[in-house]
């Protein structure tokens, strides 16, 4: 198989997206995934179809923006692992709201949802990796550098996450715990053959991204080899955010 055979994995949002190719992609590397989300239907089908191929996975329904469900599925980690080898921090909402109109309900949900669930299950994600080594990963986005109207939540999500990855992996190293981010792009979960030419040509790679773009990246940093990178962002976007945008 290969270095992450055996290790235990945790994925947070993993019932769709991203967050479900990251599940198969670890999976079929040989790791046993414990993997989080809200969507308790197409989760536990994730993990039944997994299984029923030879994969070992288990599904949580849990909603990582509250702390105390939080704390309860890591109690069940430790309780049949004792460790965790690798934490993927991939939950969230793409959720915009009007700057004028938004609640400060919303705000504080999209927060939560986005950037207090990074701390959450990094904390207690952490406590089952210290001192024995472990890996970090959380998702950001390019639109913590980059926006467009009434994205004020999200965006500030995503500079969170970029802040707290590198403030994470200055505490966590004298405990031999690496932390990264990554910055996903464009990336179309669904319906792929549906884009439209200029959807790809304006990417300076020539297409928009996939979810394997994103899982192969997570591969990389999550590879016990790659133990010099930590506190960095790897930004995965078809080299759109290198691009001038000015028309001559």
């Amino acid at each position: 198989m290969t270095r992450l055979k055996d290790k235990i994995v945790c994925i947070t949002g993993g019932a769709n997206g991203i967050g479900k190719t990251l599940v198969e992609v670890f999976a079929k590397q040989g790791a046993v995934v414990e993997f989080m989300d809200m969507n308790g239907g197409k989760g536990e089908e994730l993990s039944l179809q997994l299984n029923s191929e030879g994969y070992s996975t288990r599904f949580h329904e849990v909603n990582v923006g509250v702390y105390q469900q939080v704390k309860d599925v890591f109690s069940k980690i430790k309780e049949d692992h004792g460790m965790v080898d690798v934490l993927i921090n991939n939950a969230g909402v793409s959720k915009f709201m009007s700057f004028w109109e938004m609640d400060p309900e919303d705000w504080d949900s999209i927060l939560s949802s986005n950037l207090s669930s990074v701390f959450y299950c990094s904390r207690e994600g952490a406590v089952l990796m210290k001192n024995r080594g472990g890996c970090i990963i959380n998702m950001a986005s390019t639109r913590a550098s980059m926006s467009e109207p009434d994205t004020e939540a999200y965006s500030a999500t995503k500079g969170g996450i970029l802040s707290l990855t590198h403030s994470m992996a200055i505490t966590l190293c004298d405990v031999g715990i690496r932390v990264n981010s990554i910055s996903p792009g464009w990336i179309q979960t669904e319906d792929y053959d549906s884009l439209r030419y200029r959807d790809h040509e304006q990417h300076p790679s020539g297409r928009v991204g996939k979810p394997e773009d994103i899982a192969r990246a997570c591969l990389f940093l999550a590879h016990p080899d790659n133990d010099f990178i930590t506190g960095e962002n790897l930004v995965v976007d078809g080299g759109m955010t290198r691009k001038m945008i000015y028309k001559h």
